[in-house]
This record gives C-alpha cells, structure tokens and sequence, in this order.
C-alpha cells in the first residue's frame, strides 16, 4: 500500500476497528468481454433520513421502506461501490471515493484496492460519474497530492463546467456549498491530466458515456457492452434499493433537479428492465451489482448472488 500520512498515523484504535471491517473488500465482479469488473467498497455514508425522503409522501414510501427493513427513525447508510475495471492494458476507475474529507464511514477505496493487490500507480484512468464528494474528493492525497498520479481523469463536458463555474457555489445552496468548494479545489488539483467526456463518446473500448442528468447537471452514466451481455454503471442516477426502484418517479432530496432526475431514472430502470443489462449502483447493496425486474407499475432491485 502506498506510504500515507493515514498509514503512517493508524493507531492502535484503529487496528482494533478494522477487525470488524470485511476482510474482502471486491464485493461483486465480472467478467464482460475484455473487462474483469470489480466492485471496491469505500465505506458507507451516514445521512439524515430527510435529505432522501423528505421530498416524498410519507403514505406511498411507508410499505416500501419497511419491506426493505429501513427504519426511518434510524440515519441511513448506504454502501459506496466504486467501480473497476481492468483489461486492455487499462485500470481504471468509475470515481474516486470520498477519500478522508468527507466523512468518517468513507473513504477506504485505498484498503479495498490494497485488498486485490492494485497500488494507486498501477491505476491508468480515472473516470467520473459526477463531481459529487464521495465520488471525487479521493482524488488527493493526504498531503493534497494527486493520488492517482500515472492516470488521465475524465468527466462529464457539462458536469465540468458546472462545478468550475464560480456562480455554482452560491446557487447550489446552502447545505451543499462545502461540495462546491471541494470539487473546484480537486478538480484544479488534477487540471493538467483532466479531459472532458461528451454524452455518447466511447471512453474505454466498449465503454459509453450516457448523459443522465438530474442528479447533479452532467451526471454521467457508463454501459459496457460485451457478448455475453451489457451493464450499466449507473453511479448515482439510481441512487438506492428501495425508493428508486418502488417509486421511481418521486423526488428524492439527494437529487439536485429532482424533477429530471426522476426522469432519467426511470429511463434507466425501464432500459436495463427491457434489455436485461446488469447494472452497478454506486449505493446499491451487496457491492452494487444486480438486475432491475418490473414489479407491477415500478421496479425491484434483484442483488446477483
């Protein structure tokens, strides 16, 4: 693992913590034609029930929720999968991680890709679904030094010139400002090897950049396609198992336009329903991957063993 300020300090208190942590941290993986795909656990996130379900009806989510065993007395915490594939000569990255800024629960993506044996020089490019913190802030180290210092980083044309807009940070509002500042300070950081993506531009081989916005303007979304079938690497435009898939069209208060990203989600959801795509879910349970099946006039989310 590469020598860290977060190594170098680990304390006995956190040597007893990781006794409780998953020991293999590459949850989910397949194999689609030149790509292993791996999903890389970075923590968990720890979010007030509001800034999800406070937009929507209580009555019509209530079922939902307590199918899915989520109790909205309790924080929620989904999983953080960040994605990797490797084949081709590339290892490459679908986002970064929180790294160690955002949130305590956050931020293992270094311990999860130790864990396979890949070393941050290894990586060859970093891709980004959105400039969110726990999808962009990893890209720095402990020091505020690029982490991933050998690969190219992509995102979004319009997710780019959203946060690099100084009027961002005064229009995204107020609880949100700290993601502002954050991502304009990373993404000047990593400038010099940064290249926009278009909607629809192959960025890997087999690999689509989809433009599904909603969720934060430019957000993007990835499908790989192979013969033995295509996945989509949706990253937030699906943003959990229960409410997305039993009432997709409902506003949920992670989105930034919750009305567009209602939209695009259920263009995703009937898409891979239609197809039989897999898809990879950044706050998906059981490392992200799995099935949409339809369920009357929604959707369900089927975990791949």
């Amino acid at each position: 693992m590469t020598l860290t300020r977060r190594t170098v300090l680990t304390s006995a208190a956190a040597a007893l913590a990781a006794a409780a942590l998953p020991t293999r941290w590459a949850h989910a993986s397949l194999t689609l034609g030149d790509w292993q795909i791996d999903t890389l656990s970075d923590g968990t996130l720890t979010l007030p029930p509001e800034f999800i379900l406070g937009p929507m009806p209580a009555d019509r989510i209530a079922p939902i929720l307590a199918e899915a065993g989520v109790d909205q007395s309790q924080p929620l915490t989904p999983p953080c999968n960040v994605t990797l594939l490797r084949g081709a000569d590339r290892v490459v990255l679908i986002d970064a991680g929180a790294g160690i800024a955002f949130q305590d629960s956050a931020g293992r993506l270094l311990d999860a890709m130790d864990a396979i044996g890949v070393a941050p020089d290894d990586v060859t490019d970093v891709i980004f679904t959105h400039g969110h913190p726990d999808h962009l802030w990893g890209v720095l180290d402990d020091f505020d030094d690029m982490l991933f210092y050998n690969a190219r980083h992509a995102m979004g044309a319009v997710e780019l010139d959203y946060w690099r807009d100084p009027a961002t940070v005064d229009s995204i509002g107020a609880e949100r400002q700290a993601f502002a500042v954050g991502a304009a300070r990373r993404l000047e950081a990593i400038d010099d090897q940064l290249e926009t993506i278009a909607d629809g531009a192959e960025v890997l081989p087999g690999v689509q950049a989809l433009l599904t916005p909603g969720h934060t303007p430019g957000h993007l979304s990835f499908a790989v396609d192979g013969p033995e079938g295509g996945v989509l690497i949706v990253g937030d435009a699906i943003g959990n198992h229960h409410v997305a898939f039993g009432a997709p069209d409902l506003p949920s208060g992670s989105d930034q336009d919750m009305g567009m990203a209602a939209e695009t989600r259920l263009r995703l959801l009937d898409r891979a329903a239609g197809d039989g795509s897999q898809i990879i879910g950044f706050h998906l349970p059981g490392g992200g991957l799995g099935r949409v099946e339809a369920a009357g006039s929604a959707y369900r989310f089927v975990q791949e063993a």
